[in-house]
């Protein structure tokens, strides 16, 4: 009998698979760097309704979308974790900064919430871009939203109460995103000075039929009242969870059901140019 053939590796450099999804993914990430150098972004919109107002907008959340060389949309979920602990995760937090400013700069009744990591908190590059914009147009603070993810705010937590308190002596409010999805200390959720509450779309998605995630988004709700703060869902995409969510006492909805995130919101319409290159921004 032959000597037993050794089976395949499938793992390290000799699985082939491996390999391609390495490539991949150093691929994109050059796309990124590239995208990001040339200021091939822009902002999709999303509106964030009352829950008791008829669908009345109370702000929109501005998302960061990196652009290939086509023009096309590179998939947020194919780099945003690997760039996060990056300085290219800073570069996309300035830029996202950027062109949200400019939009509240040029249109006085807006209200706008833009994300960022509190990684970016000690980036000078961002907080000179706040400032730039602040000095120019003391009304952006008061219509301007800062959105730190809650696993991003305790990753260090004594410097992100610091750096709100600052801001909010400014007009500045802040949302604490993806509530539920971390592992927030209700001890520094107290401290903190988180104005909306924004709970995870997982246990918003099915909540009038799943008891599990009935339970859970009472209670977050419940929370974020007992906090004195306004509570914001994610991820609502049919009329009945709106109105499971409403009866539970959240203040506004946000998700496909009111609207996808678009690049080209209302209150252009009718609108002139206005950046110095003649374009809107991100066009």
């Amino acid at each position: 009998m032959g000597k037993p053939q050794r089976a395949p590796s499938f793992e390290g450099a000799d699985n082939p698979l491996a390999a391609a999804v390495n490539e991949r993914d150093r691929d994109t990430l050059k796309m990124v760097e590239r995208a990001i150098g040339n200021k091939h972004v822009m902002l999709a919109f999303q509106p964030v309704v009352q829950s008791r107002g008829n669908g009345k907008v109370a702000f929109y959340e501005g998302l960061i979308r990196v652009l290939d060389a086509t023009g096309r949309v590179i998939p947020a979920r194919d780099f945003i974790d690997v760039v996060e602990t990056q300085e290219l995760g800073r570069k996309i937090d300035v830029l996202a900064l950027e062109q949200g400013l400019l939009e509240l700069h040029h249109f006085p009744d807006l209200r706008l919430s833009i994300n960022m990591s509190a990684r970016s908190i000690g980036y000078p590059a961002w907080r000179e871009t706040l400032d730039a914009a602040l000095a120019k147009n003391s009304t952006i603070a008061e219509r301007l939203i800062l959105e730190i993810t809650e696993s991003s705010a305790m990753m260090v937590p004594d410097l992100v109460t610091v750096f709100m308190a600052e801001l909010h002596r400014q007009g500045i409010s802040f949302a604490l995103d993806d509530f539920g999805a971390g592992f927030t200390s209700f001890r520094y959720l107290r401290d903190f000075y988180f104005d909306i509450l924004k709970i995870d779309g997982q246990f918003i998605r099915d909540v009038s039929t799943d008891t599990d995630n009935q339970v859970l988004a009472r209670a977050l709700v419940s929370i974020g009242q007992q906090l004195d703060m306004y509570t914001v869902a994610e991820s609502v995409e049919n009329q009945s969870d709106a109105n499971f969510l409403t009866a539970c006492g959240i203040d506004c909805l946000q998700g496909y059901y009111y609207a996808a995130p678009t690049t080209s919101p209302p209150w252009w319409e009718g609108e002139g140019m206005y950046d110095e290159m003649g374009h809107k921004p991100g066009r």
